[in-house]
């Protein structure tokens, strides 16, 4: 098998309204598909985005510099496409858009290969289980009203989630403790909630903040400093029995590895788009397993279904429904569990008439 064009497309998805974090304005989320055609008739599929088309044609550019790395060449020897791809960054660096394209190119191959082999891709790759647990991101935005929240949490346990997760970062702590309160009394024990800072705080305003949030048990604390500040991570998991989770900002094994010799986090976060693709990701998992931390997979829900699936120290998964729009197939979310496709290749394929309808 050989692949014979390298196809791209620029699309931007509305969001349903203007949304915020601590650090994010989002109104849209844009990206770059990447469409490996093949001489045997099989189209390995694949996306990356930047938030409302701000540097999506960087990123584009980028990713068609290494269209001569793939073309004419056989998607079965992924491993060697990855590293001489890895090797030809060295002198622009090994993070940022170069890693974003070189994760691209590694999916779509591996989704070829799943579907050259008749397989989705957690069983290629040692599948461990068909179900894990997930978690509703798609709301709960600093953005929003303690009656906004209230209500959309209550929605989000009706359709079927037993985990949730809301935004902190407020200029007056306390209104992030009423907004917390507010939530985890409407939900109920029973019910998870998860907290994320978005890298808005010092140290020891997350120590002083993560302290005041121990008595509605959440179940982490993520991103309470900015993520480059790994000593300060460290200090705050030193101080709360609140888990921390982080990771999603940080580039491939390497700034993987520095955020575990620093003892800074319980539950590691790597993101498809920055670790490197999909072979990336399973290194990373191995990493953190020889550690014994366990990780969750950001954003990407689809395509890292197959790692959470092939994956036994993969705790969990992000619900981020922002690129649901571009796939013919849905996900199955069940009793706060979500399933893992048995389709062959990654499970999704990309919807033409959405990809229409979003293109730029």
């Amino acid at each position: 098998m050989k692949i014979t064009r390298f196809k791209t497309t620029l699309i931007d998805v509305p969001l349903a309204k203007p949304i915020a974090t601590a650090i994010h304005q989002m109104k849209s989320v844009s990206c770059v598909l990447l469409e490996l055609e093949t001489d045997q008739g099989l189209v390995g599929e694949s996306y990356v985005f930047t938030l409302d088309a701000v540097w999506l044609k960087a990123l584009h550019e980028m990713l068609l510099g290494l269209a001569h790395q793939v073309e004419g060449r056989d998607p079965h020897f992924v491993a060697q496409i990855w590293n001489d791809i890895w090797a030809m960054m060295n002198p622009i660096g090994h993070k940022g858009f170069s890693i974003a394209a070189l994760s691209a190119i590694d999916t779509a191959c591996w989704d070829l290969n799943g579907k050259s082999a008749g397989l989705p891709l957690h069983k290629l790759f040692g599948a461990c289980r068909d179900r894990v647990k997930t978690y509703a991101s798609g709301g709960l935005w600093l953005s929003q009203s303690i009656g906004s929240l209230v209500e959309e949490a209550a929605e989000f346990v009706d359709s079927g989630f037993r985990s949730v997760k809301i935004r902190l970062g407020k200029v007056n702590m306390q209104d992030d403790i009423d907004r917390v309160r507010a939530v985890s009394e409407a939900i109920g024990p029973d019910i998870e909630l998860l907290a994320d800072a978005n890298q808005s705080l010092n140290p020891k305003q997350a120590i002083r903040l993560g302290r005041e949030l121990e008595a509605f048990n959440l179940g982490w604390f993520e991103e309470p400093v900015l993520y480059h500040n790994l000593e300060g991570c460290a200090e705050v998991r030193a101080a709360l029995d609140t888990p921390i989770a982080a990771g999603e900002t940080e580039y491939t094994r390497y700034g993987m590895r520095e955020i575990l010799d620093a003892a800074a986090v319980d539950v590691l976060m790597p993101d498809l788009q920055r670790i490197g693709g999909l072979s990336e990701m399973r290194r990373v998992a191995a990493l953190a397993s020889g550690y014994d931390i366990p990780i969750s997979t950001h954003i990407f829900t689809e395509h890292s279904l197959s790692i959470a699936g092939s994956e036994a120290n993969c705790i969990s998964v992000e619900h981020m429904p922002w690129f649901a729009p571009l796939f013919n197939e849905s996900m199955e979310i069940s009793e706060g569990m979500i399933s893992i496709p048995d389709r062959v290749g990654t499970g999704f394929s990309f919807d033409q008439a959405a990809i229409k309808k979003f293109q730029i």
